[in-house]
């Protein structure tokens, strides 16, 4: 069985991201949307709405499922079998970094393969941290936002 995690903060949860699950769900017969803890960054959102919106987002799609985990992603992936690590790129830049995480985590578990997936054009320049600058500074980020993320944050 093909497991994946996908690992990242969805802080928020953007429209890129669900673009490489969607685009992903043919590569894997499960999937793990893994929240992970990074003691260097705080949240803007709890791991409860981060999870809350995962789930209700692929509610509908038995392969995916939402979880929250400390520590390093290749002991998470040990810990619900998976075998690859999914990983969505925009620019080379970010190839570049994800090479440097993904070589690491083969050196620290050789049976698990990172696999990039790069985003869809339209999505390439939704990241987290720059929807997150936005909506602390009371724009609008709605367009970069799947709907539940949009209602619990603007309320609409």
């Amino acid at each position: 069985m093909r497991i994946c995690l996908f690992p990242g903060t969805f802080d928020p949860v953007t429209l890129g991201h669900v673009d490489i699950v969607e685009r992903s769900l043919g590569l894997f017969d499960k999937m793990y949307i893994g929240i992970g803890s990074n003691a260097n960054k705080q949240p803007m959102f709890s791991d409860e709405e981060r999870l809350n919106w995962i789930q209700e987002i692929f509610k509908d799609e038995p392969k995916v499922e939402g979880l929250v985990y400390e520590g390093l992603t290749v002991d998470c992936c040990k810990r619900v079998n998976a075998n690859f690590i999914l990983r969505g790129i925009r620019y080379v830049s970010d190839f570049e970094y994800e090479k440097v995480i993904a070589d690491m985590n083969r050196s620290l578990d050789n049976n698990i393969e990172t696999v990039f997936l790069t985003c869809a054009p339209q999505f390439t320049s939704v990241a987290s941290t720059l929807v997150r600058d936005v909506i602390r500074n009371h724009g609008n980020a709605s367009s970069f936002l799947p709907e539940v993320v949009r209602r619990t944050i603007y309320g609409k």
